[in-house]
């Protein structure tokens, strides 16, 4: 099968396409044949040699993916068959013609999506029902700030919480990205390289603050987190793209009784990854299927030309999910 290999540590162009020979499903697992890939920045993280892949996954970049189950392992429950058309959120080897998936991890491509569509969903969708939803960190009639809210996970968080009766603000870096984080269903967008996002937020809420934060960004935006949020308020961290070590003053969190939390998502086990995918069927599905919820993509790619939808993401300057094409 053909994949896109990654010979040394470096910027895109490292990226080539190679063959590889492929593997056969074990008990509980399942062979897709890929029709699409999504592009993430952790894949852009383990291509620089920054984010290795847990003991046990794929080296293969790529950690979800739609298509159509090829084969079936030993000890399946008659859930899946052959030709069955799904997305699944993987631990590696995405970016190739048939990727293993555990079939704990799949989902049957929603009714109304074309296959290759549903690659966008896996990792936004596991990662905003993980972190605000799975442990019931918020609620309906909340106001929540989305950061970075053209992302694949803002674009899908907005949603998400918009369809369950949250009030959402966030934040993006142009004009033309705020305009579609109001589309989805924010109520305010404030432009970061342009506005004081904090006074903005702060404004909107009425001076009581947001009940929720997800960020994405960490760095000197933790202070202002602190400030911006209202009592009891959370702030969830699931990146550090603007720097891991924060400065805060522990007696606002203890004021305020503040809850700062995060997770990652990649390294949990099957059994707490199975948990979330059949909460995600019952919850997130209907929003897909009754058009409350749809993925944003931005571009789509051939399987070969994996350098140039690494540089778009790059650029920052795409909005909603990138995908390559494989089948």
């Amino acid at each position: 099968m053909r994949i896109i290999d990654v010979p040394r540590f470096g910027g895109p162009e490292v990226l080539s396409v190679a063959e590889r020979p492929e593997a056969k499903p074990g008990p509980g697992e399942v062979l897709i044949r890929v029709a699409a890939a999504g592009v993430n920045r952790a894949d852009l993280l383990q291509r620089e040699g920054k984010y290795p892949p847990p003991p046990g996954a794929s080296p293969i970049l790529g950690m979800e993916v739609s298509g159509h189950i090829a084969e079936i392992g030993a000890g399946m429950d008659s859930r899946w068959t052959v030709a069955d058309a799904v997305c699944a959120l993987v631990t590696g080897g995405g970016y190739a013609e048939f990727c293993m998936a555990s079939a704990g991890c799949c989902l049957p491509v929603p009714k109304n999506l074309a296959v290759e569509d549903a690659a966008a969903l896996p990792e936004a969708v596991f990662t905003v029902w993980a972190n605000l939803f799975a442990q019931s960190y918020l609620h309906a009639g909340e106001r929540l700030l989305v950061h970075g809210g053209t992302s694949g996970i803002g674009t899908t968080a907005i949603q998400i919480a918009n369809a369950l009766g949250v009030r959402v603000v966030t934040t993006a870096g142009s004009v033309e990205k705020c305009a579609f984080c109001l589309s989805l269903g924010a109520e305010r967008a404030f432009n970061y390289r342009e506005e004081d996002w904090l006074t903005g937020a702060l404004e909107w809420s009425g001076g009581s603050g947001v009940d929720v934060i997800l960020d994405m960004v960490g760095g000197d935006y933790f202070p202002k987190h602190l400030k911006l949020l209202a009592p009891k308020g959370r702030l969830i961290h699931i990146a550090t793209m603007g720097g891991a070590q924060v400065t805060a003053d522990l007696r606002v969190i203890m004021q305020k009784r503040l809850v700062v939390t995060g997770s990652t998502l990649r390294p949990r086990t099957i059994e707490e990854k199975m948990t979330l995918r059949d909460q995600i069927e019952r919850q997130v599905w209907p929003l897909i299927e009754n058009g409350k919820l749809r993925p944003v993509i931005d571009r789509v790619y051939p399987l070969e030309e994996a350098a140039e939808a690494h540089k778009r993401m790059v650029s920052s300057t795409h909005i909603g999910k990138i995908l390559l094409r494989v089948g």
